[in-house]
Order: C-alpha cells, then sequence, then structure tokens
C-alpha cells in the first residue's frame, strides 16, 4: 500500500474555497492509486480566537481545560474536510487526535507524541477511505484530551507518516489560485 500523508495548515483550509483546491489534491492522489491521510489544522485563526475567547471568560490558565477548548477548532476541520470529501463522492473518515492514535504524555499545551497505534488508520485504509486528522492533539494515557503546541499539526503528520512507514510525507504551507504548495 502506498501511503501518502497530507499535512494543511491554517491558512490552507481557511475558506470553502481553499478547501475545495484541496479536495481536488486528495482526489488527484487516490487517483494515482495511493492511499490518503489527511492531517489538518484550525481553520484560518481559529486556534488564536479560542485562546482570545477564554481570556473573556476567566483571567486564569487551566491547560487541562485549554486543551479541550482548543483542540475543537481542528474538529471543526476534519468534519467540514471530510463531509465536503464525501459530497466529491469521495469514501471518507473523520478522526480526533485519540481517534487516530495519537498517545502523548500528560503535558498539557506542550504534550509529547509518545507513540502512534497506527491499526485504525490502517484498517481504515484498507477500505479505501480517505482518512482526514486532527493535527495538534492526542490523548494521555488517562483519556484526557492534549495538545502539542504551535507546529503540532506539523508533528502529527510527520509521526504519522512515520508509524505509517509513509511514501512520503507533504506539508502544505499554502493552497492558491487552484495549486497547492508543499515543502
Amino acid at each position: 500500500m502506498n501511503i501518502i500523508v497530507q499535512k494543511y495548515g491554517g491558512s490552507s483550509v481557511a475558506t470553502k474555497e481553499k478547501l475545495a483546491i484541496i479536495i481536488n489534491n486528495i482526489i488527484n492522489e487516490k487517483d494515482k492509486g495511493n492511499s490518503v491521510v489527511v492531517v489538518v489544522s484550525a481553520q484560518g485563526k481559529t486556534t488564536d480566537q479560542l485562546v482570545s475567547l477564554s481570556k473573556e471568560y476567566v483571567n486564569t490558565n487551566y491547560p487541562k481545560e485549554m486543551d479541550i477548548l482548543l483542540s475543537t477548532g481542528e474538529l471543526q476541520t476534519v468534519a467540514l474536510l471530510t463531509m465536503m470529501l464525501k459530497e466529491k463522492g469521495c469514501e471518507a473518515i473523520g478522526l480526533n487526535g485519540a481517534q487516530a492514535g495519537i498517545i502523548t504524555d500528560s503535558n498539557f499545551s506542550r504534550a509529547n507524541i509518545l507513540t502512534i497505534v497506527e491499526g485504525k488508520i490502517l484498517n481504515l485504509l484498507k477500505e479505501n477511505k480517505v482518512v482526514v486528522v486532527a493535527g495538534f492533539q492526542g490523548v494521555d494515557k488517562f483519556g484526557n484530551i492534549t495538545t502539542l503546541g504551535r507546529g503540532g499539526s506539523d508533528l502529527s503528520a510527520v509521526a504519522i507518516a512515520s508509524a505509517l512507514s509513509a511514501k512520503k510525507c507533504e506539508i502544505y504551507t499554502d493552497v492558491e489560485n487552484n495549486k497547492c504548495e508543499n515543502f
């Protein structure tokens, strides 16, 4: 199985139009016979907006609860992209970090990935599904949602690619004019 992991950052997933470009990129990889895992960030400035929102409600930083709040940004992107893929006739499934098997330590807001339990993703790829994963998050051994800190979605993508022995891991930094640019 030729596995390609693609990661799309916040500016790349910021709008419906940019998600449509990403969908074309994903479908092109599928048409080449590749199995595709897509790791996504929160749309645009969503994470910054969630941090600001928390400050409107409380004066103290509560790292465990902040991880729960911040993880919702990536989940929004996962759901929207997965639904749009399905709308285009592409079999897809969205997973949060825990469902994707991303196991971390309990260092809230800057957790370290300890392991990736790759079985679920591999089984879904064998069913010919595009697997869309929320980057930036995982779960500790107690079942707590954790976040990996800034740049965590890139780290998620690389760790997943390594665990799956992927052929390629593509990190897309921007999506414009019907093309995706990676580095």
